[in-house]
């Protein structure tokens, strides 16, 4: 039994990123991500400028005139969402916390990729693989995803993205377009990465919050790390403090984002107070630019 209060958001991102796939991001996606590559359709009688290396001579034989072999781009591609399920997804002090973001954001790209008859699969990990979904097509399939994300209790605190790369790499055989959302708080997946990317179509989304970026001035505070259990106490009002704490979550970004562009991936930064549509539609348009040159 699905409690009522999952049901009703999961009702919630059914409709508004199903609407948002439809409306926002329909005429781009088959633009920015491709196919397997080509299929055989059919062969042909030889057309003025037709392409020699496409003639079949042993048709071209049997016919006694030139037949080429026609091929058609293979349409049907499988997206893979790799989801960061660790404690720290929990938090949120905006609109929603970051699981939550998770969740809607991986619903838009699963619906776009549905509405072209795309196949869609999941890995839900925190140091540990917590699930897995295997690639399938509809929107029954989509609203099970959604709800895995959204629903599932981990059995673990921890992050260890390198365990869900190299779990991305050994399941999907064929080349897929991978979302891997996270915060990124974490460390040691730089290989992992760079290997899965060898194979896969890897978009990082950064999922952020506020917080993330800077600490309030509320005083004498106390934070909990969510996957350690460490509390540590914390002199907000120091201006010196603050300015500390966003220097170094600053350079935590910049590392992240320079690994990235290294690894020459296309990445996109959401956040829990702001619309998540804006991004994702401006990952697609740089893709689809760089696609027409």
């Amino acid at each position: 039994m699905i409690p009522k209060e999952l049901l009703k958001a999961l009702r919630k991102i059914e409709i508004t990123t199903n609407r948002l796939a439809t409306e926002q991001l329909a005429g781009s996606y088959t633009s920015v991500f491709k196919g397997q590559g080509l299929a055989f359709r059919e062969v042909r009688e030889y057309q003025p400028g037709d392409d020699i290396r496409t003639i079949d001579w042993n048709v071209s034989a049997r016919m006694d005139s030139t037949h080429v072999k026609v091929f058609v781009e293979e349409r049907e591609m499988t997206m893979m969402l790799v989801v960061d399920l660790s404690a720290s997804q929990r938090f949120g002090t905006s609109t929603s916390s970051k699981a939550r973001l998770a969740a809607e954001v991986a619903a838009l790209c699963a619906f776009s990729a549905i509405k072209h008859n795309d196949r869609v699969g999941l890995i839900l990990s925190t140091d540990q693989i917590e699930k897995l979904v295997p690639a399938k097509k509809g929107q029954k399939h989509v609203m099970r995803v959604v709800r895995e994300i959204l629903g599932r209790s981990p059995e673990r605190t921890g992050t260890d993205l390198r365990v869900a790369l190299e779990t991305l790499v050994s399941l999907a055989r064929r080349r897929s377009v991978a979302f891997l959302l996270s915060d990124f708080f974490t460390s040691g997946y730089d290989r992992a990465l760079s290997l899965a990317a060898a194979r896969h179509d890897v978009i990082p989304v950064m999922l952020v919050d506020p917080r993330d970026e800077e600490l309030p001035n509320v005083g004498l505070s106390s934070f909990e790390d969510f996957e350690t259990g460490e509390s540590v106490i914390v002199d907000t009002s120091s201006a010196a403090v603050r300015a500390h704490y966003a220097k170094q979550m600053r350079a935590l970004r910049a590392d992240q984002v320079r690994l990235f562009t290294k690894l020459g991936l296309d990445y996109c930064l959401v956040r829990t107070d702001q619309p998540y549509i804006k991004p994702l539609r401006d990952l697609f348009a740089r893709r689809a630019r760089r696609a027409r040159r």
